[in-house]
Formats: structure tokens, sequence, C-alpha cells
């Protein structure tokens, strides 16, 4: 964070700018005298971590503008060009998504990279971000640019990087694109090739159409369950909704070419709108967004309701109970379904070779349970689906193992490993398909489930973000971070097994004669409790607030058994942090 004289004198370079984007410039006027307004803007660079950038659009340098585009995307190409090789030549693949802004930034980025020699394929539509994962595949491309923002508000947008593999940019190659982008002092001095010319230099290139065409067969040949009958998925009644995002097409096609012919679009949240106007926040994770496509479904007697974020990578569902209500349900009883029903393809058809489940370690431990009575491997990596990623990778070098499922709690899902990130699209067709296998033995998805809790017990999890109000919030933060680390969380009734501190890699027993294990994971500022009767509890800090994410999960006897047992914990963990 720069001082206020910092900010004032970075805003004043802005305004002197003589050939300022005129929506730019008319912000700046009006922020004029606005120290607080200026602070916020130019006190700190928009920063560009693992999840490459994210922030307010607006000018400034703490906001997603052309110029903060065009400084990291200017990082990015410094760091390719700097592996040598054919990086140039290969290029980089570029996506967008519904968001304002989007398909400016997109081919700002295309062309701040032909300006720096390197090939850029730009989508000529909007895409999902899956698409873009795939795109760097199908093309051999050195690394891939998805501007989104997620489920954000409508005032923000990002700027995600891929690497060659599909996947996004873990923490080395994103601490050198940072370096590089925050060397770059004169942020209006970046090069950037006339759009035109960059076109006709062979730089600038629409992507193929034949790249989605090839998404999507892939989808629905991996997807596509032949256990399933068509007339099952005839039957089958889905309501879907992409949120104004960028679902509508990809999702829409997959499920024709898989033969299903029931699917109702919702009207009224169809058609991409980066001002997503019908819900408060564009994310599947809340039951509010999927309000609309419950009733609907309710209306229509429907089976399904599925709902993608706005840029079709996570997917939040309602199933429709035996009473005939919709239940929502949430990441991880997904994860746990699909890890079971996957399992069972595995068991009958033998499609897998040497099959492996991933999940965080925050994501709940049922589909593990269920993983491993099939006797599939399990591997845990961080929170993040790039290490989930990044793990895919390494194992098809080697030949070890290949995908059978990979998730994460937060409503993300991988089946097929034909990209490296969450597929909203592929997962919607694959929980279509386990919605309409388990149709044909008779059973919806909810009687599935409370079949699964009385095989491996029943599992319950919360997630709790805990802001620490007032001027000192971070410093209590730290201070709760660091008294948890030199006095273990306790939970009355409970025995604590271990504890797992990422930042310092080390697995601790307590109150056994066992030696300290390392964790193979990379540093992270993550701890994890786990009593001897299975409960767990971890905790992180937000990196630019006073705020924890905690998450807590347990195995009970019966439902009301569980939900005693997490109210004890969070409980705990809430006295504790709460300082």
């Amino acid at each position: 964070m720069t001082d206020h004289l910092d900010a004032m004198s970075r805003y004043e370079q802005w305004t002197k700018q003589p050939h300022l984007a005129s929506d730019i410039q008319s912000e700046l006027e009006e922020i004029r005298g606005n120290s607080s307004e200026i602070g916020s803007r130019f006190g700190s660079d928009l920063d560009f971590g693992t999840g490459g950038l994210r922030g307010v659009m607006g000018a400034g340098l703490n906001r997603m503008n052309i110029y903060t585009v065009r400084r990291a995307t200017r990082g990015l190409a410094e760091h390719l060009l700097a592996k040598g090789g054919d990086a140039a030549s290969r290029g980089v693949a570029i996506g967008y998504d519904c968001r304002h802004n989007s398909a400016l930034f997109a081919s700002v980025a295309g062309c701040t990279l032909a300006a720096a020699g390197i090939k850029a394929y730009v989508s000529p539509v909007l895409c999902p971000t899956p698409e873009v994962s795939f795109a760097v595949r199908k093309l051999g491309a050195m690394a891939g640019i998805m501007i989104t923002a997620s489920h954000n508000p409508p005032e923000y947008n990002g700027y995600k990087a891929y690497n060659e593999h599909g996947g996004q940019v873990l923490e080395d190659d994103a601490k050198d694109i940072r370096t590089r982008m925050l060397a770059i002092d004169d942020i209006f001095g970046v090069p950037i090739m006339d759009e035109d010319a960059a076109t006709a230099a062979g730089l600038l290139i629409t992507t193929p159409i034949d790249v989605r065409h090839a998404y999507l067969k892939q989808v629905v040949s991996l997807v596509r369950d032949i256990s399933v009958a068509d007339e099952a998925r005839h039957q089958l009644g889905v309501v879907y909704t992409p949120l104004h995002g960028t679902g509508l097409v990809p999702v829409r096609e997959a499920f024709e070419e898989a033969g299903y012919t029931d699917v109702h679009v919702l009207d009224a949240q169809a058609e991409p709108n980066g001002d997503f106007p019908t819900v408060k926040s564009p994310n599947p994770e809340e039951p509010e967004a999927l309000e609309m496509a419950i009733q609907a479904a309710l209306a229509r007697g429907a089976d399904l309701v599925m709902g993608t974020d706005p840029d079709a990578d996570r997917v939040g569902i309602a199933v429709r109970t035996k009473s005939g209500q919709m239940q929502l349900l949430t990441g991880n009883q997904v994860g746990a379904l699909l890890v079971d029903y996957m399992c069972t393809k595995f068991a009958e058809q033998r499609h897998v070779s040497a099959p492996i489940v991933f999940k965080t370690i925050v994501t709940s431990d049922f589909g593990a349970e269920i993983a491993r009575s099939a006797g599939i491997a399990i591997e845990e990596t961080l929170t993040g689906f790039k290490y989930i990623g990044d793990r895919i990778t390494a194992y098809e070098r080697t030949g070890e193992h290949e995908l059978l499922v990979g998730y994460e709690e937060s409503y993300g899902y991988l089946i097929a490993p034909i990209v490296r990130d969450k597929d909203a699209v592929q997962t919607c067709l694959a929980i279509a398909e386990m919605a309409a296998f388990h149709r044909q033995n008779g059973l919806t998805l909810v009687e599935r489930l409370e079949a699964l809790y009385k095989t491996y017990g029943y599992f319950r999890e919360e997630l709790l973000s805990v802001a620490l109000d007032g001027e000192d919030g971070v410093e209590r933060m730290h201070k709760a971070l660091a008294d948890l680390r030199e006095t273990p969380l306790a939970v009355p009734g409970l025995e604590l097994n271990y504890v797992e501190d990422y930042l310092t890699g080390v697995r601790h027993y307590v109150g056994i004669e066992r030696s300290d294990e390392s964790l193979t994971l990379p540093k992270s500022d993550v701890q994890k409790f786990v009593f001897k009767t299975g409960e767990w509890a971890a905790i992180r800090p937000s990196g630019t607030e006073p705020k924890m994410k905690v998450y807590a999960a347990v195995r009970g006897e019966s439902h009301d058994d569980a939900k005693r047992r997490l109210a004890d914990v969070v409980a705990a963990v809430d006295k504790r942090i709460r300082v």
C-alpha cells in the first residue's frame, strides 16, 4: 500500500495522459478531490496472484481497465518469451465471458501479445472457462487467458492465466508474471498493436469454431453413459438456468447431442447479461440464485434443476423428492453422488485405467469413503482446482493414474480430463446421466444419497466466513491464528488426533508417541484439526481483509447426531477465533 501522497501523484499522472480512454477520463474527473476514492484506486496495484487479476472495473491502478489488462498481459508475454523455444509461435488462447468489457479486455490482451510477437487466438464469441482450458490443449498453445470474474457482482471483472497444460498457473509462474508486471512503471507505455495490423501480420487469429465443436463432441462422447436407456433420458425433466452467463449454448447443445428432449431453459435468465438483473448474486452456491428455476421446475413437474455461474465452470442443483418438493444439494453431496456413480460405471464398464479421485483438503470425506470402499485411489490437494488440474497432468505424464472424478466443495467438478479446470458443461451432462441412471432403477438422487448415508455414515459440513470488524481486525486475525498454532483447537467431548499446518508443512500428532510427519502439499496458511472420531475443522485467513474462512465437517450416526456434532465443532471454532 502506498501513502496518500504517492496515491495522489499516481492519480495526477493518469489525469495528464493525452490519449486516455474517454470513460476513464470521465471517472478521473468525477473523483477529483475525493482523497478516499483516490486512495482506493491508486494506493495499491491490482495484484496478480495464482488466480490472476480480479477487481472492480474503473479508472486506477487498483481497478480492472484496459491499462491494467495491458500491463498484466505484457508481464505474461515476457514470462512466456523467457521460456524460449517456440512460445511465440505456439501462442495464447483467449476467451471471455458475458461481463461488461470482457470482449474489450480480450481484444486488448490479444493485441498486447501481438505487440510482443506472440500469436493470440481470440474466441469469436463469449465462451465458458473450461472451453479456454480445452482450447489451450487443442491448439497446442503455450498459455491461455480467460476474462471473467466468475460469480462476483456485476461491477467486477478478472483475468485468469493458464499454462500450456490448460491449468491455471501455479505459484512460481504467477510470482514471475507478477514481478514482471509490477516492474512496468509506465503503464501507458505498454506496447499494443493495432487490431487490423495484428490480424494482417497473422498474430491475431480468431479461434476456429472447430475448437468448440471438438470440445462438445468430447464432452458428450466421454460423459454419456452407455448403460442409460434413451427412454430414461427422454423421461428426465430438466430446468436449466445459465444465470445470464456463458452456459446457454454449450450446455443446451450437450444435452441435445446426448439425447435429452425435456430440457427447459429458464427464459428470464437465458440471455447473457453482465448486470445479472434477476439475481442478487450469480452464484449457484447461493439458494436464492436457483429460486426462479426451482419455481419453474415445480410448475412443470421437472425432476432436476441446474444452474451454472457466469463463466460456466461451477454448477448448483436441486432435485425433486418423492414428496414432490425440490431439494437443494450441496457441493459435497453432489461430489459424493458423482463419486458413487462413477465408481459404479468403472466397475461395470472398466473404462478408466488405474482410476483416482481428487478432492481438496476442505472437502468432505464422504466421497473419499465411497471411493476407498470401491478400491479407488484418493488424493487430496490444497483448495483451488488448479491443484487438481496439476495432479491430473502429473499422472498423465507417468501413466500411474487416470482421473475418475475431481471435485471441491464449492460446486466445482471434473469428470473427463479433457480440460484442467472445473467444468460445469460436462458436469451438467454427468448429473443428468446420473439422475437418468438412478431413475431407471427406481431411485431419485435424494433416495440414492440417503442410501449412501446409511452405508457410510451421516456426513454434514458447514462453511463460515468470519469477519473481524474494527481497525485492529487484521491484527486480531493474525493473533487468533498464532494462538491456534500455540494451543490447538479443543472441542468438548472430542479427542484431538492430529493437527495439519500447511504453512509449516507438518502433521503433528497429539497425545501419542508418534513422530511428526511432513506434508507433501505446497505451503499455504491453512490449519486443519482432525479428531479421533472423524470430525475436523480447517481455518484459513483472507489474504486481503480481516476475514477467516472456517470449514467444519463431521460424520454422525444419524442426521440429528451429525447436526449436533457439527454445532459443537462450529461453536468451539467460533469461540477461539472471535478474539
